[in-house]
């Protein structure tokens, strides 16, 4: 029985400490950032907000706990590609790895790109040379192990797009982004604003768009879909419905929140539980039903009593030793005192039957032999007491 608690205790033991250590794996996933802000154009205006905007979301990571958070501003076409050549290397040992960007996007011949702060895009075949297709980015996250996200407040009203020269009149030149043909798994890219619109810069400290992304990227253990689905809410009625974010996703069914929920803590009481084993290993000593019933009234759940319960399956129905017994004096009823030690002159006696042939030749025979009146004998006699043999009277010797 000893053997058999310390190889539960040990295998329940093993299962609390495998829990523990999936939680702890989930809250040790390696999460890095890339955040970049674009806003001093050199070529166009002056963009308000997005250094603003990549400024509140690389705080954002690093509050949340993100492991790594590189935050660069109005990079030009060579720092923008060594950044993003740089994070690679940061993403190979990575679970989830995160690119921001905000500043000016622009669509060319069905091609993507971001644009640096020294781009000029003269005509449709700069792009090639002087900004930075969405590709590359998502080819830089590739490492990663577990999610690939890209999140883009780059579909601002291009001013690049009325001054750029067509070279072939069919190429397509959009103010906003086109539309993404994923081919890496677990990748999700978040646009401000769905394809081929724009989206506003907006008027207070940061854009529509990143301000719902503050709002709701740190709730803990909220999936990304759902947190980019609260986002595009949020966007599309504080702007009146004119702008909404849009999501292209390749994610598997298992749930990837961004932020992982917080490990719940059990206050310990290592005193209720050194007092339920100690009750316990009394309750087996007893080792009966009553004894672990009782015990299951004042320890309804926890170990011991899931112990106790098992015990309780190994024992017989109904045992001998717990056979109710009967008092000594049912089994083994006390004698009645004799007759003749009953000396009472008490007249209510109850009525008695008439006595047999037998107990009226006893009374003749103590009446003979004591000399006293045979009416008292009769009266303390009980007729129920067992007959008392006396010898008989023998005749006087002459």
């Amino acid at each position: 029985m000893r053997n058999a608690r310390r190889l539960i205790l040990s295998l329940v033991a093993g299962i609390g400490g495998s829990v523990l250590a999936c939680s702890d794996a989930a809250l040790a996933d390696k999460r890095v950032a890339l955040v970049i802000g674009n806003s001093a154009y050199q070529s166009v205006a002056r963009l308000p907000n997005p250094v603003k905007d990549a400024t509140a979301i690389g705080k954002m990571f690093r509050d949340v706990g993100f492991d790594v958070v590189e935050a660069r501003s109005d990079l030009g076409i060579l720092d923008f590609k060594r950044t993003i050549r740089d994070f690679t290397s940061q993403a190979r040992d990575a679970d989830m790895a995160v690119v921001y960007y905000a500043g000016h996007g622009i669509e060319v011949g069905g091609v993507n790109y971001l644009i640096p702060v020294d781009a000029k895009l003269a005509t449709d075949l700069d792009a090639e040379d002087e900004a930075i297709p969405l590709d590359r980015v998502i080819r830089a996250i590739e490492p990663a192990r577990r999610l690939h996200l890209v999140i883009l407040d780059a579909c601002r009203d291009n001013p690049f797009n009325n001054r750029m020269q067509r070279t072939v009149s069919t190429r397509a030149v959009s103010n906003g982004l086109a539309k993404v043909e994923l081919t890496l798994s677990d990748t999700l890219i978040a646009y401000a604003a769905k394809a081929g619109s724009t989206a506003d810069d907006g008027n207070g400290a940061n854009s529509p768009f990143t301000a719902a992304l503050l709002a709701h990227i740190p709730e803990p253990g909220v999936d990304v879909r759902i947190v980019f689905g609260r986002v595009r809410d949020e966007v599309w009625t504080r702007t009146g419905h004119r702008q909404e974010p849009f999501v292209y996703a390749s994610l598997g069914g298992d749930e990837v929140p961004l932020v992982p929920a917080a490990r719940k803590v059990e206050p310990s009481a290592p005193a209720a539980e050194s007092e339920a084993r100690q009750a316990y290993e009394l309750t087996v000593k007893l080792g009966t039903r009553q004894a672990f019933e009782a015990f299951l009234k004042d320890y309804k759940t926890g170990l011991y009593a899931d112990l106790a319960r098992a015990e309780i399956v190994k024992l017989p129905a109904i045992t001998s030793t717990e056979q109710p017994r009967k008092p000594a004096a049912d089994a083994h009823p006390a004698k009645q005192p004799a007759a003749t030690a009953e000396r009472t002159d008490d007249t209510s006696a109850a009525p008695r039957k008439p006595a047999g042939p037998t107990q009226t030749h006893h009374r003749r025979s103590v009446e003979t032999h004591h000399g006293a009146p045979a009416e008292h004998h009769r009266r303390n006699f009980s007729p129920l007491s067992p007959a008392i043999s006396r010898p008989a009277p023998q005749a006087p010797r002459c």
